[in-house]
């Protein structure tokens, strides 16, 4: 009999849905969140109805920033456009309508545009609502009837909790306004004063080191799910990598290799000191490589390398079979999706299996994957053919990304798989036209690909037998290894320790041979460490950042995006890279824009650099 693993967040998430709405309006930090005295004595004098209080700040936690992370859908599911992958180099956009991600990546954001009901602010509103909410649990969790040691741990998720919601501020905004435990109140002066970059890291780091001290290393069972030491020193090896980055600490005042920043941009000291720090300091990548190597030292996590043959896929994968898992050595933090789920399924499968709303990758991410030897694909020993682009390439390619021929799961009548068949994305010349099936370029996807990262490929989207069980990541392991390589290069260069973790990656992922070439300079190192991070966290979130925090973004982000045509007519495949959109990319968008809704109250909010 299969196992099914439920976490006690998920169960008490949906009992207390309705009631947690009533108490938690989302309407953003300025405008304050008013409860009851009814509804605080049903939620506090009650131990259950306390846990799930807790529980909706988590369920926020993750879903509120899915829409960052992994998808966004204004008006419903049904109409996607695609979440970050779409507003950098990774995806384009599905449906043509105002979003976040089309307007970053048509250089069209503003902090007019940036207003409830769009997403654009779903960072801003939703984090200020949770932080809230957090606030809310410390002023009232001594009336909550629970042992001591219950509601220690509860604080120190919480603290967790508000520690997240404060990054997600950081790497959107710079430095914001810290409430501290304040609750806010209508007859209340509200000082919306936004505190120093660093003061925001500061803060952070702490909140992360009190609730360590009181979580234990892991968590299991009915707590799986839930914050843990590991996933609290794994948040602070996360921000003080983001904050020793060229973005926030810049080596070259003026420019970075070339290339402006907020900080630029910025027309006094005090405004300068809002989106990064005044001045450089190396030891800060010290302070990353650190943090980094302490959650490596735990020896809490690995790397899932366990793994069985998938049918219809052949070789063997521990990289996908890691995101169709719901409990794994990798995962440090993650979303506690329901029991059974097809929610990618039914973004990312192409239209033959009733999916296509989500994104859909660029050539420009595919060309990105090495061969399966290990060497980028413009490296004239790599062994790459453009006339068959696919054939031995990174095992990660196939398992992230649908192209023509792709195997997939079946769909019968009865919602089960029976067999595989491969996605037709092809065209062919009927009557001198090119035309395709359902699933074809310009059919169903505009770019001739289609995301296949964290699908299960036993799962049907709307199936009712064949749903998956995983939960999705937020934090996992393989980052740990990518930011300490990154850190320790940056302050030592390529030393062992980096090889062996960057090595250690690649090795998981099937290359081979899997060693990096040696004798790499600091320069050529930083190279392989950010191109891996693409392939590896690739649709994980972490790419938009990445090219902001590592300066690059005028040149990753100011391009013509392309997509790949195959003909079949002849039977012999021909491929045809063809245009997609043009991405448009100015200093500015380095940072997100204050909502004006929120700047327009005269509260003292100052708006980000250039907006």
């Amino acid at each position: 009999m299969r196992k099914i693993y439920v976490s006690a967040i998920t169960l008490i998430f949906f009992s207390f849905t309705m009631l947690l709405v009533a108490s938690c309006k989302k309407d953003g930090f300025l405008t304050a969140t008013t409860t009851t005295n009814l509804t605080q004595q049903t939620v506090f004098k009650d131990s259950a109805n306390a846990e799930g209080f807790l529980a909706n700040i988590y369920a926020s936690a993750a879903f509120s920033m899915m829409p960052s992370r992994f998808v966004y859908a204004p008006g419903g599911a049904n109409v996607v456009c695609g979440g970050l992958d779409a507003a950098c180099d990774e995806s384009e956009v599905s449906h043509l309508f105002s979003t976040a991600a089309l307007a970053f990546a048509t250089g069209s954001v503003n902090a007019i545009n940036v207003k409830p009901g769009t997403g654009y602010d779903d960072a801003y509103n939703t984090c200020y609502t949770q932080i809230r909410a957090v606030n809310q649990l410390f002023a009232n969790i001594a009336t909550v009837p629970l042992k001591p040691a219950n509601k220690t741990s509860m604080l120190a998720e919480a603290r967790f909790l508000r520690a997240w919601y404060y990054f997600i501020l950081l790497e959107h905004y710079g430095g914001v306004p810290l409430v501290g435990n304040n609750l806010y109140t209508y007859t209340q002066p509200i000082s919306a004063k936004r505190n120093t970059f660093d003061e925001t890291v500061t803060y952070i780091v702490s909140q992360c080191d009190s609730a360590a001290a009181q979580l234990p290393i892991t968590q299991s069972g009915l707590t799986y799910g839930r914050a843990s030491k590991g996933a609290c020193m794994a948040l602070k090896a996360r921000v003080l990598l983001y904050a020793a980055s060229p973005l926030f600490n810049n080596p070259s005042p003026g420019s970075f290799n070339g290339n402006k920043t907020p900080q630029d941009l910025a027309t006094s000291a005090d405004i300068k000191a809002l989106v990064g720090y005044p001045s450089y300091d190396a030891n800060r990548w010290k302070l990353a490589e650190n943090a980094a190597a302490a959650v490596i030292g735990l020896n809490a996590y690995s790397l899932s390398t366990d793994s069985t043959n998938i049918a219809g896929y052949g070789e063997v994968g521990a990289f996908q079979e890691l995101f169709t898992k719901r409990v794994n050595s990798e995962y440090i933090f993650q979303y506690m999706q329901s029991g059974s789920n097809t929610y990618l399924e039914g973004l990312f499968q192409p239209p033959s299996r009733t999916g296509a709303n989500g994104a859909f990758p660029y050539q420009d991410m595919v060309d990105a994957f090495p061969m399966k030897n290990g060497l980028p694909i413009t490296d004239p020993n790599s062994g790459y053919d453009p006339t068959n682009p696919y054939a031995n390439r990174d095992p990660r390619l196939k398992y992230s990304i649908t192209y023509d021929q792709s195997l997939m799961g079946n769909r019968t009548p009865n919602g089960q798989i029976a067999g595989y068949s491969p996605v037709n994305i092809y065209l062919n010349n009927v009557g001198g036209v090119l035309s395709g099936g359902t699933d074809a370029v310009y059919q169903g996807t505009p770019t001739g690909y289609y995301n296949n990262k964290m699908l299960d490929p036993n799962a049907i989207s709307e199936g009712f037998f064949n749903t998956s069980q995983r939960c999705l990541p937020l934090i996992r392991y393989a980052e740990m290894y990518l930011d300490y390589a990154e850190a320790r290069n940056e302050v030592d260069g390529p030393v062992d320790s980096v090889y062996k973790a960057v090595e250690a990656i690649r090795q998981r992922a099937g290359l081979s041979p899997y060693q990096l070439p040696t004798g790499l300079s600091k320069d050529q190192m930083r190279t392989y460490i950010q191109n891996e991070r693409r392939v590896e966290l690739a649709y994980e979130g972490h790419r938009f950042f990445d090219v902001r925090r590592w300066v690059i973004a005028d040149q990753a982000e100011n391009f013509v995006a392309k997509g790949m045509e195959v003909d079949r007519t002849n039977g012999t495949p021909t491929y045809k890279i063809f245009d997609v959109r043009t991405h448009i990319f100015n200093t500015k968008m380095y940072l997100w824009p204050f909502p004006q809704t929120e700047i327009g109250k005269g509260l003292g909010l100052i708006q980000n650099p250039g907006y």
